[in-house]
């Protein structure tokens, strides 16, 4: 099951509530339906939970039956379709559109006057017409209607309830859409999916700490190849003095730290440190290897001619 069927069956737990309710997301549903208009209503889903509630939406918010439903049985893609004229004017008497004339595709206000009747809205419109990608690959919700000034009444009904929404277009449909994870997690919480909100959150946390993880593998390579190019140019001053006036004409305090460092060609600056005897600071021993570079350099000087 993709995550953005798993957010719908979740929203299909809730019961259907008050008649109010019921009749804003029944309402939700025909403005982002397949086809809402003077002669048809027709909803289409592959959601198995959708395609059970819708009969009973219907049923609660206008008292009908759809004219078309699937058979039980059906897998896939299924349509439910309304085309008896009795029941159409029913279904726009209920929410305030005139059965006499075209369906004018705008949001009547007085519909969604309550909050509760808002947040039933958007569950339908997005049960008919919403998807949201898998939260372990991208953040990306939206709801899309074939319907321009639906869109933007919708964005403005998201607005208002302190939710900023993109709107686009793709095609011939028009989208309202949502990409930051914890905007999206507030949104599924609001409509009544707040498991699959969880499930945002909890793969924002994984992303999180899978990209503090890379960056802390990151620099520690890039820590790890700076001392090992450090320690073989150390190595190769240390090999070039030993070629020349050799080790032991080097001050006591440059020996041990020229033989510490053939010795342990892997450690680090402040491994060496320790090694001391006395142990150092690895400001010390950072000092000490200065001054060897530092004599390997001119012993690699061409002699000045007199």
């Amino acid at each position: 099951m993709t995550f953005s069927a798993q957010v719908k069956t979740e929203l299909c737990r809730d019961g259907l509530g008050k008649k109010c309710c019921a009749l804003a997301e029944a309402y939700g549903v025909l403005l982002y339906a397949n086809s809402f208009t003077a002669s048809q209503v027709r909803v289409m889903t592959a959601n198995d939970a959708f395609a059970a509630r819708l009969p009973k939406l219907f049923r609660r918010a206008f008292g009908l039956e759809f004219d078309q439903v699937p058979p039980p049985e059906k897998g896939g893609k299924r349509s439910f379709c309304i085309t008896n004229p009795e029941k159409l004017a029913a279904v726009f008497s209920a929410i305030g559109y005139d059965a006499g004339r075209a369906v004018s595709h705008h949001i009547n206000l007085p519909v969604v006057e309550n909050d509760c009747d808002r947040v039933a809205f958007l569950r339908g419109a997005f049960l008919a017409g919403g998807s949201v990608t898998d939260p372990r690959r991208s953040y990306h919700l939206e709801m899309s209607t074939s319907h321009a000034s639906v869109c933007r009444e919708v964005r403005a009904l998201l607005l208002d309830m302190d939710f900023a929404p993109g709107d686009g277009r793709r095609g011939s449909h028009y989208l309202t859409y949502f990409k930051r994870s914890e905007v999206i997690e507030d949104l599924l919480t609001t409509m009544g999916a707040p498991v699959c909100a969880m499930e945002i959150m909890q793969a924002t946390v994984e992303k999180h700490m899978a990209n503090a993880m890379n960056r802390i593998t990151n620099c520690d390579l890039a820590n790890t190849d700076k001392m090992v190019t450090a320690n073989a140019g150390q190595m190769a001053a240390i090999r070039s003095i030993e070629a020349g006036p050799g080790i032991a004409s080097l001050p006591t305090a440059l020996q041990e730290t020229a033989l510490l460092r053939i010795a342990n060609p892997e450690c680090s600056l402040a491994d060496l440190a320790q090694l001391a005897d006395p142990p150092v600071t690895k400001s010390c021993i950072s000092h000490r290897m200065r001054k060897l570079t530092e004599l390997a350099q001119r012993l690699a000087e061409p002699p000045q001619e007199e």
